[in-house]
């Protein structure tokens, strides 16, 4: 972050943004800016103001030298940032952004590059921002983790049909010919329910996230009802759930069970559903799997510590996140190549949460 700061302020001097006498933002604003400590803004500025490109003045702030020439060739994005590739995500909060993002950093560091992250926090407008800087910055290609729900995003439209190096993650953007590197989510979810309806069960609800705008989650819907559908099961809209933001998840999964006694197994989209909904069907009386099965997308850390682990859908991030570093590190190479959507097969790991439905309950 020192380094993408201090080329943010050379860049700026160098183009023209900021003549002879104008004043810089404060610490406080560029630290807000670029999300860091006011002692990372404080020691950028300080190794500027030592080659005389800025001058303080006490308790009015930092002004552009009246000589600001840089020898700007040590501080032009190609040549401090160069080899550099960023990662977008809305947040690193479990074992699937953390697998994906370790795939990405070995695959680039294993060619040389440097990884750059940035969280968007799932706020759309923070996204675009960032990429508007990470190109600013001279990064050599980006890798982007969408924010949830995003249907669209213009700055991605633009870098894509400019042909610069960037790659989508974990799924598409629907009607946007883009490079994408994803788990084939239609076939991840269509075994899950399937490996359901092969043990008897009828009864399969869906719990996930906000589907709509989520090309994942849509997918991971599509297979779920394909897998139903072909094993004779009617499409029963009253077994899907969608909890409501403004309501605690937990709460909501427990009173849908409670509500809907005659569901025998549930699909969840998240592993931290699945472990919601396994702690409902306990806090309910229910044992997990011989009243209620649970399958999942993804592990969770520890999970072979836990008393029944979660059958679930091993995506494979690890392998996503490399095999999109080896594609960004491509258009690096051949920005105008064919633009690839890569589904990459995922696998059914069946543990302690499934069996066959209770007879007692039906």
């Amino acid at each position: 972050m020192y380094i993408q700061l201090k080329t943010y302020i050379m860049n700026q001097i160098q183009q023209g943004i900021w003549q002879p006498g104008d004043k810089l933002p404060s610490e406080n604003e560029l630290a807000e800016q670029f999300d860091v400590s006011r002692i990372t803004v404080k020691n950028a500025m300080a190794d500027i103001v030592e080659q005389g490109l800025i001058y303080r003045i006490q308790g009015k702030g930092s002004y552009i030298a009246d000589n600001a020439s840089p020898p700007f060739l040590a501080y032009e994005p190609k040549e401090t940032m160069g080899s550099c590739v960023a990662f977008l995500m809305p947040r690193l909060d479990n074992l699937f952004t953390a697998n994906l993002m370790t795939g990405i950093e070995q695959e680039l560091a294993a060619h040389g590059y440097h990884l750059i992250f940035r969280l968007t926090h799932d706020r759309q407008d923070l996204e675009i921002k960032q990429l508007k800087e990470l190109t600013q910055l001279g990064m050599k290609g980006i890798i982007i983790y969408p924010v949830e729900g995003e249907t669209f995003n213009n700055e991605i439209l633009k870098l894509t049909l400019g042909n610069y190096p960037l790659v989508i993650v974990d799924r598409y953007l629907r009607g946007l010919d883009a490079n994408c590197v994803s788990s084939d989510n239609f076939a991840g979810a269509y075994d899950a329910t399937k490996h359901l309806t092969s043990l008897g069960h009828t009864k399969i609800s869906f719990i996930s996230t906000s589907i709509t705008g989520t090309t994942s989650i849509e997918d991971r819907l599509r297979g779920y009802e394909q897998a139903l559908s072909d094993a004779g099961l009617f499409i029963d809209y009253r077994l899907r759930l969608i909890p409501n933001s403004g309501l605690p998840v937990y709460d909501q999964i427990k009173q849908y069970i409670l509500d809907n006694p005659d569901v025998s197994a549930i699909v969840t989209t998240t592993s931290t559903i699945g472990l919601f909904a396994m702690k409902a069907a306990r806090d309910l009386g229910l044992n997990v799997p011989r009243d209620l099965s649970v399958v999942c997308f993804d592990d969770y850390e520890k999970s072979e510590l836990s008393e029944v682990p979660l059958t679930y859908v091993n995506q494979n991030e690890k392998l996503i996140g490399s095999e999109a570093a080896k594609l960004v590190l491509s258009l690096i190479q051949n920005p105008s190549q064919e633009r690839r959507n890569m589904g990459l097969t995922s696998d059914l790991v069946v543990r302690d949460s499934t069996t066959s439905p209770n007879p007692a309950r039906s």
